[in-house]
């Protein structure tokens, strides 16, 4: 359920980075890229191993392990936060402190389990900066 917080900028701050201590942190080994194919191909050109699958009007785009260079690759970590977190904003939060830090962009693609929380998010960013920014993101939940 999403929580409609009202509270100062120092208060949310506060309250993001002890979410943050209390996920769970997945880091993926290896990069992933977004492969797509034509709507009318699924379900037959879904992988096994996709993370995830997203669909527009035209294409449906898969996360997948890759180290093909021809592609935009990315390094990938999934946040799953405790059930009754309130994680209002933590999306933008987290990347606009990325951003400021790396001097990059990121991509978000969310899911649900409620057997494991709820909402829960993966994390792409260029592979290039992947080593740098998930040391930071493991300093923030408290990972040596």
């Amino acid at each position: 359920m999403v929580t409609i917080s009202r509270e100062t900028i120092d208060e949310t701050e506060r309250r993001l980075l002890r979410v943050t201590a209390e996920a769970k942190l997945l880091v993926y080994p290896g990069t992933f890229a977004f492969l797509e194919f034509p709507l009318g191909d699924f379900p037959a050109a879904a992988r096994a191993d996709a993370l995830a699958l997203v669909r527009d009007e035209q294409v449906w785009s898969q996360l997948v392990p890759s180290i093909d260079e021809a592609e935009e690759l990315f390094g990938l970590f999934r946040f799953h936060f405790p059930a009754g977190a309130d994680n209002s904003g933590f999306v933008g939060w987290l990347a606009s402190r990325l951003k400021q830090r790396f001097g990059t962009g990121v991509f978000v693609t969310c899911g649900q389990n409620r057997r494991d929380g709820g909402i829960f998010d993966y994390w792409g960013v260029p592979a290039a900066l992947a080593p740098e920014i998930i040391a930071e993101v493991e300093r923030m939940v408290g990972k040596p």
